[in-house]
């Protein structure tokens, strides 16, 4: 005769066996919420280093009194000068004298220099680098978690800026950023959106902050 096997009901877990159930299901959860917090750290630190100014955006900085500036002339090793940009916002070069570079672009001042040195070297090609800034004063304020005036020693995109004041607060309007320049009389509203440059889209809205910008969070 076959051996009729009989189903036994299962027992109860004991307290012990619950108590690991539950830790082992509890470290499994914050585990996975550890691994998802660290992918976003990692995609947003990748957004920083995509979102950073480059070399040609650097053009588009505006020079100011007390700014390091070294301009050199392409195969004349003798016209290379490390120059610190005066109060009155000029500086002084061989053959040219005085130039007032405070208010111009790296860009700018380059053929600003070509121009002027031609007289002597007919095929001149100037560099220009800022080196060192005087220093770069900004504002963040509104829904951001460190809202203030922040000093640094480089030029800075927006989306850095916002990073450095402790990033945005939950409410704020990730669409509606506004950075406000003035130049001069005039006064500038430049639109920012958030959310776009996060996710990879439009990344020319971030641009290289100038001096005195405020970054308004509403």
């Amino acid at each position: 005769m076959k051996e009729i096997s009989t189903l036994r009901p299962r027992q109860p877990l004991t307290y012990n066996q619950s108590n690991k159930f539950k830790t082992h299901n509890w470290r499994r959860f914050m585990n996975g919420r550890i691994i998802i917090s660290s992918l976003a750290t990692f995609f947003l630190l990748i957004i920083l280093f995509l979102c950073s100014p480059t070399s040609s955006m650097a053009t588009d900085y505006v020079i100011a009194p007390a700014d390091v500036l070294e301009i050199s002339i392409w195969g004349e090793q003798e016209l290379t000068r490390q120059l610190v940009v005066r109060p009155d916002g000029k500086v002084s070069f061989p053959l040219i004298g005085d130039i007032a570079v405070a208010g111009k672009t790296t860009a700018e001042l380059k053929n600003l220099v070509e121009d002027k040195i031609k007289a002597y070297i007919p095929e001149a090609s100037a560099t220009v680098i800022v080196s060192q800034l005087g220093s770069l004063q900004y504002y963040v304020i509104g829904k951001v978690a460190k809202p203030g005036m922040y000093n640094v020693s480089r030029p800075l995109s927006v989306l850095q800026a916002l990073a450095l004041a402790g990033g945005l607060t939950t409410f704020a309007k990730q669409n509606n950023i506004s950075i406000i320049r003035h130049h001069g009389q005039k006064t500038m509203r430049i639109l920012f959106n958030y959310e776009q440059v996060k996710k990879g889209e439009n990344l020319e809205q971030n641009i290289l902050l100038e001096r005195g910008d405020v970054v308004l969070v509403p």
